[in-house]
């Protein structure tokens, strides 16, 4: 049976959450779970999440792996949360120690705070293969977003593009942040483009023109006519000045200060202080 793949919207970070499995009663996975978070109140909630547990529950699946594409700067993971509620292995790739490097230093996080992915369950290597349930699955490294970015192939029609490309009247994301790079880019999405015309693309994200709804699913052959940074045609030069440029103009995402602490974490907070209040920090100027 072919994957199914039910898809959860969060609007307030335009994010898109899934759950894959192939049958009802059977093995899942959870791609890119949203822990709710109040930025002026500095206070959680699971309402996201939840939603995905009433699914799981409904169809009596049992959770296999929690996938993370990469350390989002744009929402907090629930991973943590789902694991504790339905079990699973937290997942991402093996690149996330390069991230936790970079925002270990920024964040001037503690001594014990270890750069080695040791924090999530499962350290994907590129090209690694893995079951969910009966359903074959492929994790690609596809790094120019942040070195880590992983996308997820299952069943060899469906992509978990993560935040390499968005719907095709939207594009590709920044590649800005600390460890990013539009060359690497360019190569990642060349890479999710050779597959055949008709895999289908999940994004993580869209932010839809005025006018559309918001969708979460292209197919390779939709992009390749029409995405509008990445179509056939567009070279190496062309992308990574047309991506410096734009990104040049980019604020930072609002989230993105609180998210990366506890994203690097696998969506762990971090250890609470003398006061038993766990903080998180501002840097000042550094971004």
């Amino acid at each position: 049976m072919p994957a199914l793949i039910e898809a959860f919207l969060d609007p307030a970070s335009s994010t898109y959450s899934y759950v894959i499995y192939e049958d009802d009663g059977g093995q899942c996975a959870i791609v890119d779970p949203v822990l709710d978070y109040d930025p002026a109140a500095g206070r959680t909630a699971t309402t996201q999440a939840d939603k995905i547990i009433a699914f799981v529950r409904e169809h009596q699946l049992q959770v296999q792996w929690l996938l993370e594409t990469h350390a989002h700067a744009d929402h907090l993971s629930a991973a943590p949360y789902l694991r504790r509620e339905l079990g699973g292995k937290i997942a991402i790739g093996q690149s996330i120690s390069k991230v936790q490097d970079v925002f270990k230093s920024l964040f001037n996080l503690e001594p014990a705070f270890r750069s080695d992915g040791s924090q999530f369950d499962h350290l994907f290597a590129p090209d690694e293969s893995f079951m969910i349930g009966n359903l074959k699955a492929t994790a690609l490294h596809v790094p120019g977003h942040t070195p880590a970015d992983m996308a997820y192939l299952i069943d060899g029609d469906v992509i978990l593009a993560g935040d390499t490309l968005f719907m095709p009247d939207v594009g590709t994301a920044r590649c800005d942040f600390p460890g990013g790079n539009a060359n690497q880019m360019f190569a990642s999405i060349r890479k999710l483009l050779a597959f055949p015309a008709s895999v289908r693309l999940y994004v993580c994200h869209d932010y839809p023109p005025e006018g559309r709804e918001s969708r979460c699913m292209s197919t390779v052959g939709e992009q390749r006519k029409s995405n509008i940074h990445m179509h056939d045609g567009v070279d190496e030069a062309a992308f990574v000045a047309m991506r410096t440029h734009r990104d040049a103009g980019l604020g930072m995402p609002t989230l993105l200060l609180p998210a990366i602490q506890v994203n690097v974490r696998a969506g762990n907070f971090p250890p609470a202080e003398d006061n038993g209040v766990t903080y998180l920090k501002i840097p000042i100027n550094q971004l």
